[in-house]
Protein backbone atom coordinates (compact mmCIF):
# COMPACT_ATOMS: atom_id res chain seq x y z
CA UNK A 1 0.00 0.00 0.00
CA UNK A 2 1.33 3.35 -0.68
CA UNK A 3 1.86 5.96 1.86
CA UNK A 4 -0.27 8.56 2.87
CA UNK A 5 0.49 12.05 1.43
CA UNK A 6 0.41 15.23 3.68
CA UNK A 7 0.69 18.46 2.99
CA UNK A 8 1.31 20.86 5.36
CA UNK A 9 0.66 24.89 3.72
CA UNK A 10 2.94 27.26 5.37
CA UNK A 11 6.34 26.60 5.94
CA UNK A 12 7.18 28.57 8.79
CA UNK A 13 7.50 26.98 12.54
CA UNK A 14 4.76 25.46 12.52
CA UNK A 15 4.87 24.19 9.08
CA UNK A 16 8.46 22.77 10.01
CA UNK A 17 7.19 21.00 13.16
CA UNK A 18 4.52 19.31 11.88
CA UNK A 19 6.71 17.95 9.14
CA UNK A 20 9.41 16.62 11.62
CA UNK A 21 6.10 15.03 13.57
CA UNK A 22 4.49 13.53 10.57
CA UNK A 23 7.92 11.76 9.92
CA UNK A 24 8.85 10.46 13.15
CA UNK A 25 5.37 9.02 14.03
CA UNK A 26 5.70 7.52 10.11
CA UNK A 27 2.42 8.80 9.15
CA UNK A 28 3.28 9.26 5.47
CA UNK A 29 4.80 11.20 2.71
CA UNK A 30 5.50 15.26 3.64
CA UNK A 31 4.91 18.19 1.08
CA UNK A 32 5.65 21.27 2.73
CA UNK A 33 4.22 24.07 1.04
CA UNK A 34 5.17 27.76 0.87
CA UNK A 35 4.65 30.73 -1.35
CA UNK A 36 7.49 31.02 -4.59
CA UNK A 37 9.39 33.77 -2.50
CA UNK A 38 9.54 31.15 0.24
CA UNK A 39 10.23 27.83 -1.68
CA UNK A 40 14.17 27.89 -1.45
CA UNK A 41 13.36 27.84 2.23
CA UNK A 42 10.52 25.38 2.19
CA UNK A 43 13.34 23.36 0.33
CA UNK A 44 16.25 23.97 2.68
CA UNK A 45 13.96 22.63 5.90
CA UNK A 46 12.78 19.68 4.24
CA UNK A 47 16.60 18.48 3.08
CA UNK A 48 17.02 19.21 7.18
CA UNK A 49 14.18 17.24 7.67
CA UNK A 50 15.14 14.00 5.55
CA UNK A 51 18.59 14.22 6.83
CA UNK A 52 17.60 14.10 10.24
CA UNK A 53 15.02 11.20 9.36
CA UNK A 54 17.89 8.79 9.18
CA UNK A 55 17.87 9.21 12.96
CA UNK A 56 14.89 8.12 13.40
CA UNK A 57 14.30 5.48 11.16
CA UNK A 58 11.97 7.56 8.66
CA UNK A 59 11.56 6.21 5.28
CA UNK A 60 8.64 9.09 4.64
CA UNK A 61 9.83 11.56 1.86
CA UNK A 62 9.36 15.23 2.40
CA UNK A 63 9.66 17.72 -0.28
CA UNK A 64 10.10 21.60 -0.01
CA UNK A 65 7.35 23.48 -2.72
CA UNK A 66 6.40 26.52 -4.06
CA UNK A 67 3.50 24.55 -6.19
CA UNK A 68 0.39 23.69 -5.85
CA UNK A 69 0.51 20.29 -7.95
CA UNK A 70 3.26 18.61 -5.45
CA UNK A 71 0.17 18.64 -3.26
CA UNK A 72 -1.99 16.91 -5.92
CA UNK A 73 -4.16 14.46 -4.53
CA UNK A 74 -3.19 15.18 -0.83
CA UNK A 75 -4.95 12.99 1.79
CA UNK A 76 -4.84 14.95 4.69
CA UNK A 77 -4.35 19.12 3.93
CA UNK A 78 -2.88 21.39 7.15
CA UNK A 79 -2.89 24.70 7.03
CA UNK A 80 -0.93 27.30 8.90
CA UNK A 81 -1.07 29.94 6.11
CA UNK A 82 -1.34 33.49 8.07
CA UNK A 83 0.48 36.56 9.67
CA UNK A 84 1.37 35.25 13.17
CA UNK A 85 0.47 36.97 16.08
CA UNK A 86 2.55 40.03 17.77
CA UNK A 87 2.73 41.16 20.73
CA UNK A 88 -0.44 43.27 21.86
CA UNK A 89 -2.75 41.13 18.61
CA UNK A 90 -5.79 39.79 19.48
CA UNK A 91 -6.40 36.59 17.25
CA UNK A 92 -9.29 39.20 15.63
CA UNK A 93 -6.96 41.74 14.83
CA UNK A 94 -5.51 39.18 12.23
CA UNK A 95 -8.84 38.77 10.39
CA UNK A 96 -8.30 41.60 7.72
CA UNK A 97 -4.48 40.23 6.96
CA UNK A 98 -5.55 36.52 6.93
CA UNK A 99 -9.06 36.01 5.29
CA UNK A 100 -7.94 36.67 1.53
CA UNK A 101 -4.74 34.15 2.27
CA UNK A 102 -6.94 31.26 3.25
CA UNK A 103 -9.65 32.24 0.40
CA UNK A 104 -6.45 31.51 -1.89
CA UNK A 105 -5.36 28.48 0.22
CA UNK A 106 -9.20 27.23 -0.80
CA UNK A 107 -9.08 28.22 -4.31
CA UNK A 108 -6.54 25.79 -4.65
CA UNK A 109 -6.92 23.29 -2.47
CA UNK A 110 -10.69 23.18 -4.23
CA UNK A 111 -8.76 22.75 -7.60
CA UNK A 112 -6.06 19.85 -6.60
CA UNK A 113 -6.65 18.43 -3.10
CA UNK A 114 -10.69 17.56 -3.94
CA UNK A 115 -10.91 14.46 -1.21
CA UNK A 116 -8.36 15.36 1.61
CA UNK A 117 -9.53 16.07 5.39
CA UNK A 118 -8.58 19.11 6.24
CA UNK A 119 -7.21 20.74 9.49
CA UNK A 120 -6.83 24.48 9.63
CA UNK A 121 -4.71 26.13 12.44
CA UNK A 122 -4.77 29.58 10.81
CA UNK A 123 -5.89 32.28 12.96
CA UNK A 124 -8.65 33.86 13.83
CA UNK A 125 -9.52 30.05 13.84
CA UNK A 126 -12.80 29.64 14.05
CA UNK A 127 -13.63 32.43 11.03
CA UNK A 128 -10.73 31.22 9.21
CA UNK A 129 -11.71 27.49 8.98
CA UNK A 130 -15.37 28.75 8.30
CA UNK A 131 -14.49 30.56 5.53
CA UNK A 132 -12.34 27.85 3.79
CA UNK A 133 -15.23 25.75 4.07
CA UNK A 134 -17.88 28.03 2.67
CA UNK A 135 -15.52 28.91 -0.14
CA UNK A 136 -14.33 25.07 -1.30
CA UNK A 137 -17.99 23.72 -0.67
CA UNK A 138 -15.92 20.85 0.94
CA UNK A 139 -18.03 18.21 2.78
CA UNK A 140 -18.32 19.69 6.31
CA UNK A 141 -17.56 16.62 7.70
CA UNK A 142 -13.96 16.74 6.16
CA UNK A 143 -13.09 20.27 7.29
CA UNK A 144 -12.11 20.89 10.58
CA UNK A 145 -10.13 23.59 12.78
CA UNK A 146 -7.72 22.28 15.67
CA UNK A 147 -7.96 24.61 18.79
CA UNK A 148 -9.74 22.51 21.29
CA UNK A 149 -7.26 19.84 21.40
CA UNK A 150 -4.47 22.59 21.60
CA UNK A 151 -6.33 24.82 24.88
CA UNK A 152 -7.17 21.26 26.53
CA UNK A 153 -3.53 19.75 26.35
CA UNK A 154 -2.98 23.71 27.97
CA UNK A 155 -5.21 23.13 30.46
CA UNK A 156 -3.97 19.72 31.17
CA UNK A 157 -0.69 20.56 31.44
CA UNK A 158 -1.66 23.48 34.30
CA UNK A 159 -3.64 21.07 36.36
CA UNK A 160 -1.02 18.79 36.20
CA UNK A 161 1.91 20.49 37.70
CA UNK A 162 -1.01 22.42 39.99
CA UNK A 163 -2.23 18.75 41.25
CA UNK A 164 1.03 17.36 41.38
CA UNK A 165 0.16 14.31 39.27
CA UNK A 166 1.63 13.11 35.98
CA UNK A 167 -0.56 14.68 32.31
CA UNK A 168 -0.79 10.92 30.92
CA UNK A 169 -3.94 10.68 33.98
CA UNK A 170 -5.65 14.38 33.40
CA UNK A 171 -8.40 14.14 31.32
CA UNK A 172 -9.95 17.94 30.79
CA UNK A 173 -12.07 19.34 27.57
CA UNK A 174 -12.00 22.96 26.49
CA UNK A 175 -14.71 24.35 24.15
CA UNK A 176 -16.22 26.84 22.63
CA UNK A 177 -14.46 29.20 20.42
CA UNK A 178 -10.26 29.54 20.22
CA UNK A 179 -9.88 32.68 22.20
CA UNK A 180 -10.50 34.40 25.35
CA UNK A 181 -14.06 32.93 25.65
CA UNK A 182 -13.02 29.69 24.94
CA UNK A 183 -14.78 27.35 27.78
CA UNK A 184 -12.96 24.66 29.84
CA UNK A 185 -15.36 22.42 30.98
CA UNK A 186 -14.31 21.92 35.03
CA UNK A 187 -17.64 19.40 35.17
CA UNK A 188 -15.95 16.96 33.31
CA UNK A 189 -12.26 17.30 34.05
CA UNK A 190 -10.86 14.16 35.88
CA UNK A 191 -7.52 12.76 37.67
CA UNK A 192 -8.00 9.16 36.10
CA UNK A 193 -11.87 9.43 36.86
CA UNK A 194 -11.26 11.64 40.05
CA UNK A 195 -12.89 15.10 39.74
CA UNK A 196 -10.45 18.08 39.61
CA UNK A 197 -11.82 18.96 42.74
CA UNK A 198 -10.59 16.75 44.78
CA UNK A 199 -7.00 17.67 44.08
CA UNK A 200 -7.53 21.70 43.52
CA UNK A 201 -8.95 24.17 45.27
CA UNK A 202 -11.77 26.33 43.91
CA UNK A 203 -9.86 29.41 43.65
CA UNK A 204 -6.60 27.50 42.12
CA UNK A 205 -8.94 26.08 39.62
CA UNK A 206 -10.25 29.61 38.95
CA UNK A 207 -6.93 31.27 37.81
CA UNK A 208 -5.57 27.93 35.59
CA UNK A 209 -8.89 28.41 33.44
CA UNK A 210 -8.01 32.12 33.10
CA UNK A 211 -4.24 31.51 32.41
CA UNK A 212 -5.27 28.33 29.83
CA UNK A 213 -7.45 31.33 28.07
CA UNK A 214 -4.39 33.32 27.63
CA UNK A 215 -2.17 30.81 27.04
CA UNK A 216 -1.70 31.11 23.48
CA UNK A 217 -0.89 34.98 24.48
CA UNK A 218 1.17 34.04 27.40
CA UNK A 219 3.91 32.50 24.46
CA UNK A 220 3.43 35.30 22.23
CA UNK A 221 4.18 37.31 25.19
CA UNK A 222 7.81 35.78 26.09
CA UNK A 223 8.37 34.60 22.72
CA UNK A 224 7.30 38.01 20.49
CA UNK A 225 5.62 35.36 18.10
CA UNK A 226 2.57 32.13 18.17
CA UNK A 227 3.33 29.05 19.67
CA UNK A 228 4.92 25.95 17.44
CA UNK A 229 5.38 22.80 19.01
CA UNK A 230 2.16 22.11 20.92
CA UNK A 231 -0.16 23.66 18.28
CA UNK A 232 1.78 20.91 15.74
CA UNK A 233 1.77 18.25 18.16
CA UNK A 234 -2.20 19.09 18.64
CA UNK A 235 -2.90 18.70 14.98
CA UNK A 236 -0.46 15.45 13.99
CA UNK A 237 -3.06 13.92 16.36
CA UNK A 238 -6.17 14.61 14.54
CA UNK A 239 -3.91 13.96 11.15
CA UNK A 240 -3.49 10.28 12.51
CA UNK A 241 -7.11 9.88 13.99
CA UNK A 242 -7.99 10.21 10.78
CA UNK A 243 -5.64 8.39 8.68
CA UNK A 244 -5.54 5.51 10.99
CA UNK A 245 -9.31 5.55 11.52
CA UNK A 246 -8.45 5.70 15.47
CA UNK A 247 -12.36 6.85 16.30
CA UNK A 248 -10.46 9.22 19.11
CA UNK A 249 -13.14 11.62 20.84
CA UNK A 250 -10.91 14.96 20.47
CA UNK A 251 -12.50 18.51 20.88
CA UNK A 252 -12.34 20.14 17.56
CA UNK A 253 -13.63 23.13 15.98
CA UNK A 254 -16.07 22.04 13.65
CA UNK A 255 -19.65 22.20 11.55
CA UNK A 256 -22.49 22.28 13.70
CA UNK A 257 -26.16 22.59 12.61
CA UNK A 258 -27.88 23.32 15.72
CA UNK A 259 -25.64 21.38 18.16
CA UNK A 260 -25.27 23.86 21.46
CA UNK A 261 -27.44 26.24 20.26
CA UNK A 262 -25.01 26.83 16.91
CA UNK A 263 -26.21 26.48 13.40
CA UNK A 264 -24.25 26.99 10.32
CA UNK A 265 -20.74 28.19 11.73
CA UNK A 266 -17.79 26.28 13.18
CA UNK A 267 -17.06 26.10 16.85
CA UNK A 268 -15.11 23.98 19.65
CA UNK A 269 -16.71 20.92 20.68
CA UNK A 270 -15.90 17.17 21.28
CA UNK A 271 -15.89 15.31 17.98
CA UNK A 272 -15.05 12.00 17.03
CA UNK A 273 -12.55 11.55 14.72
CA UNK A 274 -11.82 8.71 12.31
CA UNK A 275 -11.84 7.73 8.75
CA UNK A 276 -14.99 9.39 8.02
CA UNK A 277 -13.10 12.63 9.47
CA UNK A 278 -15.51 14.20 11.69
CA UNK A 279 -17.85 11.15 12.06
CA UNK A 280 -19.84 12.60 15.08
CA UNK A 281 -20.36 15.50 17.12
CA UNK A 282 -20.87 15.04 21.09
CA UNK A 283 -23.46 17.08 23.08
CA UNK A 284 -22.60 17.38 26.49
CA UNK A 285 -24.89 18.00 29.14
CA UNK A 286 -23.55 21.44 30.74
CA UNK A 287 -23.97 23.15 33.73
CA UNK A 288 -25.99 26.52 33.86
CA UNK A 289 -22.89 28.65 34.23
CA UNK A 290 -21.03 26.47 31.53
CA UNK A 291 -24.26 27.53 28.96
CA UNK A 292 -23.78 30.83 29.57
CA UNK A 293 -20.13 30.80 28.82
CA UNK A 294 -20.58 29.16 25.61
CA UNK A 295 -23.65 31.67 24.65
CA UNK A 296 -20.78 34.36 25.25
CA UNK A 297 -18.00 32.43 23.16
CA UNK A 298 -20.39 31.62 20.05
CA UNK A 299 -21.56 35.33 20.30
CA UNK A 300 -17.95 36.24 19.71
CA UNK A 301 -17.02 33.61 17.23
CA UNK A 302 -20.40 35.07 15.47
CA UNK A 303 -18.74 38.42 15.54
CA UNK A 304 -15.56 37.45 13.60
CA UNK A 305 -17.69 35.45 10.96
CA UNK A 306 -20.02 38.25 10.30
CA UNK A 307 -16.83 40.59 9.49
CA UNK A 308 -15.62 37.65 7.12
CA UNK A 309 -19.14 37.52 5.70
CA UNK A 310 -19.03 41.50 4.76
CA UNK A 311 -15.84 40.93 3.19
CA UNK A 312 -17.04 37.75 1.17
CA UNK A 313 -17.25 37.87 -3.12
Amino acid sequence: MARKKISLIGAGNIGGELANLALTKQLGDVVLFDIPAKENFAKGKALDLEQASTQSGSDGSVIGSGNWEDCKDSDVLIITAGIPRKPGQSRDDLVGMNVPIIRDVADNAKKHCPNAFVIVISNPLDAMVYEFQRRTGFPANKVCGMAGVLDSARFSLFLAREAGVSVKDVRAMVLGGHGDTMVPLLSYTTVNGIEISKFIAKDKLDEIVARTRKGGGEIVGLMGTSAYYAPAAAAISMAAAYLNDEKRVLPAAAHLTGQYGCNGMYLGVPCVIGAGGVEKVIELELSPAEQDMMKTSLAAVQSVVDVVNKSAD
